[in-house]
């Protein structure tokens, strides 16, 4: 996956989402082109692009110019006799001028194939990086897609805390006027002004819960705390919980194929192989060829500079033939090295794969049981439901107490609550699971 740097610093949030309401693909997408993680790892990618050009630059010949200027001073001195370029020249000036210039070049022509090999084992890190940039991508989409739900659930559940408040306040104002009638003591008026008190608390808990998912969402999102956001999208329907689980072993054969940190630990694993091969080039001779001209001229002579210049004009060219005998243990270590960390690359992968295979799992379960607890949880709140209804048309006629009517509120709001946690777990993780497939995620 490549994230383009286009754009990166230009797209604001009003771009995305003039309103504030950001539904889950306009999240993703966000995240994709301003995490700063995400930038960070295209930074790394242009780097690796950087060094591959250079180390394809090796390949060519180097070319340099130098130049030197001098200027000499010899007060004491009437004559002076200089041997320059196999000349004898003289002077009684006590100041002299001389200029040197040399243009060089130097080819590598073999040095055991070491430099093409660098250039294949720089492509390869560049591969290694980009799965890094893909592999910070897929992580930021799942931290997304958890805080996202988190966010549905908590909010549905505040809607729940609300409908209990209001319940709440009606049977504790219907306690105030049985217990001016005579019909309640006291104590247990003040036991439904607390029930009441709770079910406020929840409401304040779960507006609080929500306020920290959306600052920890706007965090991955790199928005500002002045940034109004809020998040789009229905409450999901029971065809989304009873939507089939994918297998754990397709899941698993598929995350094989795509997952990134399955491709890098392959890559690394190649890489530690060519650098064992560029490690044995330490080996190899080295051939090189060599080329100069160089030039001088001297104030002291007798012609001037142009005459100078043409009779002082050289060239050579030569080749290099350099075979290590003893390099102090440098190049044996440099393979042993090389070997080792193959060696810690391979298990590296199978780190990666019983880690990748664990997750897929726990996932796999999660969504199994939440998916059963679902079932289970809807017949239970039904009749929670109806059994709560009863218990307060029954206080308010005198026939229940209040012991029974809280119980009945615990009992009811406990099986919401386990209905919800099933609901919004189930969809979680069967979409985690099509995400580990290779598949986008949905809600």
């Amino acid at each position: 996956m490549k994230v383009a740097l286009a754009s990166l610093f230009f797209l604001t949030p009003a771009v995305m989402n003039a309103e504030g309401e950001w539904t889950l693909k306009d999240c993703i997408d966000y995240a994709l082109k301003n995490n700063i993680q995400i930038q960070k790892s295209v930074v790394n990618e242009q780097k690796g692009e950087v060094q591959l050009k250079q180390n394809k630059a090796q390949l060519l010949p180097s070319l340099s110019f130098s130049t030197s200027q001098s200027v000499g001073y010899r007060p004491f001195q009437e004559t002076i006799a200089m041997v320059h370029d196999g000349q004898v020249t003289s002077t009684s000036k006590v100041t002299t001028y001389q200029g040197n210039y040399g243009l060089n070049a130097s080819w590598t022509v073999w040095n055991g194939n070491a430099n093409r090999m660098n250039i294949k084992s720089q492509k390869l890190q560049n591969q290694i990086a980009a799965t890094t940039t893909e592999q910070n991508a897929l992580a930021i989409q799942e931290q997304i897609t958890n805080l996202f739900v988190s966010i549905l659930y908590t909010t549905e559940a505040g809607k729940v805390a609300e409908k209990l408040a209001e319940t709440a306040k009606t049977q504790w104002e219907r306690g105030i006027q049985m217990q001016e009638n005579g019909q309640l003591a006291k104590a247990d008026v003040t036991a439904l002004e607390a029930q009441y008190n709770s079910a406020k608390y929840d409401i304040v808990n779960s507006q609080t819960q929500v306020a920290n998912y959306k600052r920890q969402l706007k965090a991955l999102l790199e928005l500002d705390l002045n940034t109004p956001f809020n998040v789009a999208g229905e409450e999901p329907g029971s065809d989304k919980v009873m939507a089939p689980i994918p297998s754990a072993n397709h899941v698993y054969e598929q995350a094989l194929n795509n997952r990134p940190e399955i491709k890098s630990a392959l890559l690394s694993i190649e890489a530690a192989e060519l650098q064992e091969k560029i490690a044995k080039a330490g080996y190899q001779p080295t051939i090189s060829l060599n080329a100069g001209i160089g030039d001088s001229h001297y104030s002291g002579s007798k012609d001037n500079v142009g005459v100078q210049m043409k009779t002082n004009l050289n060239t050579s060219a030569g080749l290099t033939f350099s075979m290590p005998i003893y390099d102090q243990r440098r190049t044996k270590s440099s393979i042993e090295q090389a070997k080792l960390q193959k060696t810690t690359s391979q298990l590296d992968l199978m780190d990666e794969k019983n880690k990748l295979s664990s997750t897929i799992e726990e996932y796999w379960l999660n969504a199994v049981s939440n998916q059963q607890r679902y079932v289970a949880a809807q017949s239970t709140l039904e009749s929670q439901q109806q059994n709560y209804e009863q218990l307060d048309e029954q206080f308010k006629e005198g026939l229940k107490n209040i012991v029974e009517v809280l119980q009945g509120r615990d009992n009811l709001l406990n099986a919401e609550q386990a209905l919800l946690q099933s609901k919004y777990n189930t969809i979680l993780y069967i979409q985690l699971l099509k995400f580990y497939s290779g598949e986008e995620i949905t809600m």
